[in-house]
């Protein structure tokens, strides 16, 4: 596809055209030329967009779609087609389908399912067989056949023993173990962040200590193998300390939050809405800040969406029986853009891509086009007319966000939202 992208401001610090407004010629694929004006006369086709602004592909480092199993909740293709319209130009998949994707085979079905679209798809291997924490899943096979990490979505490795080894096992191979901070034991039955609100309303209280003890503990086995470690989704100010403690230590550990846990804190659950009912729980307004200032201090190396479709019959129900997740692809840049800098937001998604040795390269002239498209100006309100995924299980309904995602190019391809 040839396409000229007109006065277009770059939102790239590794580039020399940053900030600049320019148009982009792309080529098969590749940017060919950058500048002012160009001429078109081969009448190739041209996008013009209102404060169009450009960066590097984003990158979501957790997205669950349900496709093999749960394809009531989302199926690959159009979880894809999401994405490309909320802006990101790659997902790393979770493993939480059914079967679990645990095993060679299945990390080939779901990236042979993922051909073809313009959001690359990158499967992140479960840790364990069937992500039941017991033994340990074919790492080096799924590693061969395209998995970037291994994990177990929302589920913490009891078994420390098992983490010491897996963290030593796949330093051969140069792998990345994401272990998600939760004792389970102190968590109990908890629902929610357990504080005020959580006793004013009388539902049973999930501590900071569940996540924090976790993350010590998962911190000084990562020190002992001297592996590499990524802990997704912390939610508390002394999470992000330890996290800070470690990366002065010189430990090889990285870190996400949820931007539900960066916007919303438990005070939204005041109406027992189960939207709000996520993992880990939205927290104090303490916490909150305490995560926002490791962002910008680069405690925190990404922001996720932590995408998590889940259908009606599961989700709007009674809150203590409700499942935990919510969508986020298509209101995550307007929601971030309400607490952040726009370069803090590109940033934060585009990071990831260094963690999870996914390629990117500046924008320049000869490298691969691989673009995401936005307004960073603007008011709306997050509405049901915004939701492409097919759930709608979204915390984020009625929110007052800034700016917009208009799409992206990608895979010689370019995806617009109407």
């Amino acid at each position: 596809m040839q396409l000229i992208i007109r006065n277009a401001k770059i939102i790239d610090p590794e580039s020399s055209f940053n900030t600049q407004i320019v148009d982009i010629l792309i080529e098969d694929g590749s940017i060919s030329k950058i500048g002012n004006s160009l001429s078109n006369p081969k009448n190739i086709e041209e996008l013009k967009l209102d404060n169009l602004h450009v960066s590097q592909g984003w990158f979501d480092s957790s997205v669950s779609l349900g496709e093999p199993g749960f394809e009531d909740r989302e199926t690959i293709a159009n979880g894809l087609k999401v994405a490309a319209k909320s802006g990101f130009t790659a997902i790393a998949l979770q493993p939480n389908s059914f079967p679990v994707i645990d095993n060679q085979s299945q990390i080939l079905f779901v990236k042979n399912k993922a051909l073809g679209n313009a959001t690359q798809l990158y499967p992140i291997g479960a840790l364990t067989k069937g992500s039941e924490g017991k033994d340990m899943a074919e790492l080096f096979d799924m590693k061969n056949s395209g998995a970037i990490a291994f994990g177990d979505y929302k589920k913490s490795q009891d078994n420390a023993n098992l983490l010491k080894i897996a963290l030593q096992y796949v330093q051969d191979f140069d792998g990345l173990v994401i272990a998600f901070p939760q004792d389970e034991k102190i968590k109990g039955n908890g629902l929610v962040n357990e504080g005020i609100v959580s006793t004013r309303l009388g539902l049973k209280g999930i501590p900071n200590l569940a996540e924090e003890l976790q993350i010590a503990r998962n911190l000084f086995i990562l020190e002992y193998t001297e592996g590499k470690m990524h802990i997704p989704t912390v939610s508390t100010a002394k999470s992000v300390q330890l996290i800070r403690e470690a990366k002065a230590k010189g430990l090889q550990v990285t870190a996400s939050a949820a931007v539900h846990n960066l916007v919303f804190t438990d005070e939204k659950l005041e109406e027992f809405d189960s939207r709000f009912k996520v993992s880990p729980p939205l927290r104090t307004d303490i916490d909150r800040k305490a995560l926002l200032e490791g962002v910008l201090d680069g405690t925190i190396d990404m922001i996720t969406t932590d995408h998590n479709p889940i259908d009606i019959e599961h989700k709007k129900m009674e809150f203590d029986v409700a499942k935990n997740g919510t969508i986020g692809l298509e209101s995550a840049f307007g929601a971030l853009l309400t607490i952040l800098p726009l370069e803090v937001v590109i940033e934060k998604l585009t990071a990831g891509k260094a963690t999870f040795s996914i390629p990117s390269q500046p924008i320049a002239e000869g490298a691969i086009a691989n673009l995401s498209l936005f307004n960073p100006e603007g008011k709306n309100t997050f509405s049901t007319a915004n939701i492409l995924s097919k759930s709608k299980n979204s915390a984020f309904l009625g929110m007052k966000t800034k700016g917009k995602a208009y799409g992206i190019f990608n895979q010689g391809q370019l995806i617009v939202a109407e």
